[in-house]
């Protein structure tokens, strides 16, 4: 085990291995230390979290004399990324060495110098696909060699046809002599043994002919029995018809077909009774029947014939049955259907959309999902070139390199972009991943891939750095306040001054108290997001609560308090939770309407329940910023006034009333102050 010293930090190696979303290994030096894996890469590997830490072909020694240690530290020193599709791997899985196949990337990290300081590994085991895949065109090239088997078959009893018409033509012309002979049995009895011996000539002749066709029918590679038009006994039945109808030839002989298998006869009889009329032949393609085979009933998938053998007179004498069992071609075909089906309902599910390319024409086929993510009408035809001038210009050539080199190098690509949709709707960010596909010559003759809109994503991703930096600065000035506070007490504490000291510690408690606020926040917002955030329900009065309430604001002399409605309306509710809704309300108005004298509460009943409000006589708020009071980190300006927070409080407000069962909302208008309520359950 090596002792290679990490010169990752957790925080680092998590930041790495948040890129990927699959199996996932971050790797480092050209022994390709093993810097961490994430539990689905564990898997893969077959082995257990001991491995982090050691070089890969010390963790893994199956891969010696295998390319991916070289391919690992071809990426280490070129920085070049090398992914692979369908790419073979033997790994010891419980003790066993086995096959793998996989879908895999090599990604080089670099610093902020452009140095490659580790790789970045990721693989998706797609051996079930590869299988399938494989076993697909086995079955396929299998299907093939039965059809040309039963195409020469086919050829083969129709010659068998032809020698059975010669026989019976043969047949009736030694009829004929027979009849001649017999009349002239009474001339001499040298006669009759010269008719005799004709006669015998014609029964081996006859007798050939039937055994030929009796071979053929033996020897056929496709099931097939031969049934008499005229009672629908059994005539002859071959060991492969045997195997499709699941029976022993003691059980088929001596009687009809419908006696033999009866199972299919409620279907099959009045078809096979209209070819005997018609004389037109009868063929289904993947039939689907319930066998009865060797005492189990099974589904089947059957392609036959039911092909009519006539008399000189153009008469139906038998009905000759070929029959090939398709149940594993058939079986086969759903399941790659059927897979299909789910990938495509997984690309649904994720809002995704598909895209294809015809490098030749410039025909881009897209998807209806993409449809809409590019504001295109349903259906309409659209060339490559025009989505491409959809992209926002200074994304442009970023996407033409990533497909030029995707094709030149023949490895996937993935780039996030920004396009101007054709409807005119706002602009989105997309992320896009594809590949090259080439003919025979090893011409590229297409690309296509997925493409999913991260416009939420990465205003999610702004959102939160801008919430960092608010509340980056929101903590620095009172940590600041507090600092030089406390820098003065610390001076002053030998010989304190009875005039500063109390404004310092004043000033020390204000500071204190607007850090406990935006903590406290914080504090209710992790909860909200991690559904934490308990309420402990108790009855109570609220005009009690409202009196008790927001004393800072009635110490500081400014503001009057003013109680209105209801004195005796009760709830149950968090009667601490309801309190800081209000002071949120109280120190808002405190804050954004600061010339409002007064402050007026409300407390009253509206059907089944308590409708609390705390208004202003202040500027009043904007229609436009009304609809985005109540969202996380959203903060106003009002005019004239220096504001700050983290734009939480609301946010939280609202959370704890939707957790009670109620509404939140505000009333305002320029110029008339604002009415900020709530409801709770009675």
């Amino acid at each position: 085990m090596s002792n290679y010293p990490s010169h990752f930090s957790s925080e680092l190696l998590l930041t790495i291995l948040s890129q990927a979303t699959t199996a996932t290994a971050i790797h480092s030096t050209d022994e390709m230390i093993i810097e961490t894996a994430n539990d689905a890469m564990i898997a893969v590997w077959g082995k257990d979290k001991s491995v982090i830490g050691k070089p890969i072909e010390e963790a893994l020694p199956e891969l010696k004399g295998q390319p991916f240690l070289g391919l690992l530290q071809s990426v280490l020193h070129t920085g070049q990324t090398i992914a692979g599709s369908d790419t073979r791997a033997d790994l010891v899985v419980d003790g066993e060495l086995k096959p793998f196949y996989f879908d895999f990337e090599y990604r080089a990290i670099k610093n902020d110098e452009g140095e490659v300081i580790c790789i970045l590994h990721t693989a998706t085991d797609v051996t079930a696909r590869y299988l399938s895949r494989r076993r697909e065109m086995e079955l396929e090239s299998e299907l093939q060699a039965a059809n040309q088997e039963l195409a020469a078959t086919n050829e083969e009893l129709a010659a068998a046809n032809e020698e059975l018409a010669a026989a019976n033509e043969e047949m009736s012309s030694s009829n004929e002599e027979l009849a001649s002979t017999l009349e002239q049995l009474t001339v001499t009895n040298e006669e009759l043994a010269e008719s005799q011996e004709i006669l015998k000539k014609l029964n081996y002749s006859l007798a050939e002919s039937e055994a030929r066709f009796r071979a053929v029918v033996t020897q056929a590679p496709v099931g097939v029995c031969i049934i008499s038009a005229h009672d629908l006994m059994i005539q002859d039945v071959n060991d492969a018809y045997l195997k499709v109808v699941g029976r022993e030839r003691a059980s088929m002989q001596n009687r009809t077909i419908w006696q033999a298998v009866p199972e299919a006869a409620a279907v099959y009889a009045p078809i096979m009774n209209k070819v005997i009329s018609t004389g037109v032949a009868f063929s289904a393609i993947e039939h689907e029947l319930q066998l009865v085979r060797n005492g189990l009933t099974q589904s089947a998938f059957v392609n036959f014939v039911y092909e009519p053998v006539r008399f000189e007179d153009n008469s139906v004498k038998a009905i000759m049955i070929v029959a090939v069992d398709v149940t594993e071609q058939v079986e086969a075909r759903r399941q790659i259907e059927a897979a299909e089906e789910m990938l495509r309902q997984a690309i649904d599910s994720a809002n995704m959309g598909t895209w294809m390319v015809d490098l030749a024409t410039d025909k881009l086929t897209i998807s209806e999902q993409a449809e809409k993510i590019h504001g295109v009408t349903q259906g309409a035809e659209m060339t490559f070139t025009a989505a491409l001038n959809l992209v926002a210009p200074e994304h442009t050539q970023k996407v033409s390199n990533a497909i030029e080199q995707a094709i030149k190098t023949k490895n996937s690509f993935e780039t996030e972009y920004i396009i101007n949709p054709l409807d005119g709707s706002r602009p989105r960010w997309l992320k896009t991943t594809g590949r090259a596909y080439y003919d025979d010559q090893d011409k590229p003759v297409s690309v296509s891939g997925t493409m999913i809109d991260i416009t939420e994503s990465k205003a999610y991703d702004q959102q939160k750095d801008d919430f960092i930096s608010i509340a980056s600065h929101e903590l620095k000035t009172p940590v600041t306040s507090l600092k030089a506070a406390l820098q003065l007490l610390d001076r002053m504490k030998a010989n304190p001054s009875p005039q500063v000291l109390p404004k310092l510690i004043e000033q020390s408690n204000r500071s204190m108290d607007k850090i406990s606020t935006l903590i406290e926040d914080l504090l209710n917002l992790s909860r909200m997001n991690e559904g934490q955030l308990k309420l402990d329900k108790t009855k109570f009065t609220i005009a009690h609560m409202l009196n008790q309430c927001c004393n800072h604001v009635r110490v500081a002399g400014k503001h009057e308090l003013i109680l209105q409605g209801d004195e005796k309306l009760e709830v149950k509710a968090d009667e601490h939770r309801v309190d800081q809704v209000i002071v949120n309300m109280v120190n808002n108005a405190v804050k954004y309407a600061p010339n409002s004298k007064q402050i007026v509460f409300n407390v009253e009943k509206v059907g089944n329940m308590a409708r609390i409000s705390v208004k202003d006589t202040g500027p009043g708020i904007a229609p436009d910023k009304i609809v985005h009071l109540f969202e996380r980190y959203y903060r106003t300006d009002a005019s004239g006034y220096q504001n700050s927070g983290l734009g939480l409080g609301l946010y939280i407000s609202a959370e704890i009333i939707r957790k009670h069962g109620g509404e939140i909302g505000v009333d305002s208008e320029l110029g008339k102050g604002s009415t900020f309520w709530f409801t709770l359950p009675l």
